[in-house]
């Protein structure tokens, strides 16, 4: 399967001046505006409360002005109060917003320590409580996921993009082994969720964004108490085979 390719018709001709006049700065505007009205509430509230008010509120605001249309399936197989690792598949810069936006509870994000450099961006994720680990140093990630432990409590659930970075071609790549190793030390289920189709509204390594509809499946959490410390190649199949299971019932391709 080859890497997507938007087919330029009157369309996406159309979109253009639309993204870079209106949506583009708005992306700057409202980041600014979020991470400032954000940093303020933190200093009189919490790292929760803002997660679960502005951050959703600027995923959803961006999502809307793509657009972007999200159906979330399986919203039943979240349980009230439970924290989870939540194990996603990873197709576009878009995926943020539809996690963020669309799973609607209080969640961290396990990011690359390079992204701790981006303007306004890094520095933001920081505050709130996300981690950044450095993957070309074992022991450094290895202490920041054991640091993780101490922000996951009374429903606070770690989301981790488990292929590592944004697929060139939609098929699923190696995961990575550090959110199930994090799920087996603390003993928390697996929520494997599957995103489908942000790879054609923003497809990775590009800016050629366009309006679509993208699909959440989320799918029955898996209980990581099932496998011992030498099955973390099972665990890790098991999750790859139900996140793939989402990609065949609603990517399209």
């Amino acid at each position: 399967m080859t890497a997507v390719a938007r087919k330029r018709d009157i369309w996406w001709l159309l979109y253009q001046p639309y993204k870079w006049l209106v949506f583009i700065p708005l992306l700057g505007i409202t980041t600014c505006l979020f991470v400032g009205v954000g940093y303020i509430t933190l200093l009189l509230t919490s790292e929760r409360f803002v997660n679960r008010t502005f951050v959703i509120w600027w995923a959803r605001f961006l999502g809307f002005m793509v657009p972007m249309r999200v159906t979330v399936v399986g919203r039943e197989n979240v349980r009230e109060g439970q924290s989870y690792i939540v194990a996603s598949n990873h197709q576009s810069a878009s995926d943020a917003l539809v996690l963020v936006g669309w799973l609607r509870f209080d969640i961290r994000w396990v990011l690359k320590t390079e992204l701790r450099s981006f303007p306004v961006f890094g520095w933001a994720a920081e505050r709130s409580g996300q981690i950044y680990i450095d993957r070309s140093n074992p022991k450094a990630a290895y202490e920041s996921l054991e640091n993780a432990k101490n922000k996951i409590e009374g429903g606070v659930s770690i989301t981790m993009l488990v292929e590592g970075t944004r697929t060139r071609t939609g098929e699923l790549l190696d995961f990575k082994k550090g959110g199930f190793w994090l799920a087996r030390e603390l003993e928390l289920p697996i929520l494997p969720v599957t995103i489908c189709n942000t790879i054609h509204i923003l497809p990775p390594k590009t800016l050629d964004q366009f309006p679509g509809r993208a699909v959440l499946r989320i799918h029955p959490p898996v209980d990581t108490s099932r496998y011992d410390k030498d099955s973390y190649d099972e665990l890790i199949s098991d999750v790859k085979a139900i996140i793939q299971s989402g990609l065949d019932e609603y990517q399209i391709w």
